[in-house]
């Protein structure tokens, strides 16, 4: 986590601190998560993209915690009626980076998160091996009419393991809020 920080421009902290983030979901059943979201590792830097349409994204916050179980919609008889949970990823750890709402289209969210891959394998901070779930991207989409300052609702996108399919989620979720307002 701190070579990420280092390698991403981001301002190391001189204190961080794991605690529980309280709150339900079917695939954490202790009911928290052990995390440093109020006192992260890093705080700040940012990635200069190469080509895109954005040509930075900034960094808000590098930081640790511990992964909770994996929903399972598919692959059983009985699929369509249930849900399955696969508790083997539960409690190891990751590392969370978090941008600021810099990039502006699927394109731009799939690029950066392709460049972001490349220098966590190079740094061998993570094997990006996708398909396996060692690089996952939970994307905030959020539209808003042209002129306005504030962003809309925000809707966020779970665990995609793919460049390609951030890319389609994202436009999914744009094309599905436009349709809504």
């Amino acid at each position: 986590a701190i070579r990420a920080a280092i390698a991403l421009g981001c301002e190391v902290q001189p204190m961080s601190t794991f605690a529980r983030k309280n709150y339900f979901y079917p695939d954490l059943p202790k009911g928290y998560q052990i995390s440093q979201y109020e006192q992260p590792l890093a705080l700040g830097g940012g990635l200069d993209l190469v080509g895109g349409d954005t040509s930075r994204v900034a960094l808000t916050r590098i930081h640790m915690e511990e992964d909770a179980g994996k929903s399972l919609h598919e692959g059983f008889l009985d699929s369509p009626r249930r849900t399955y949970v696969d508790y083997n990823r539960s409690g190891v750890p990751l590392v969370e980076i978090v941008t600021e709402p810099d990039m502006r289209s699927g394109a731009g969210a799939a690029a950066f998160f392709s460049q972001l891959r490349d220098i966590l394998v190079w740094l061998e901070v993570n094997d990006g091996n996708m398909e396996e779930g060692s690089l996952r991207c939970d994307a905030n989409v959020s539209v808003r009419p042209m002129g306005q300052q504030a962003f809309g609702t925000k809707a966020e996108v779970k665990n995609v393991n793919s460049f390609r399919y951030v890319q389609k989620a994202i436009e999914y979720e744009i094309d599905r809020q436009i349709d809504l307002l």
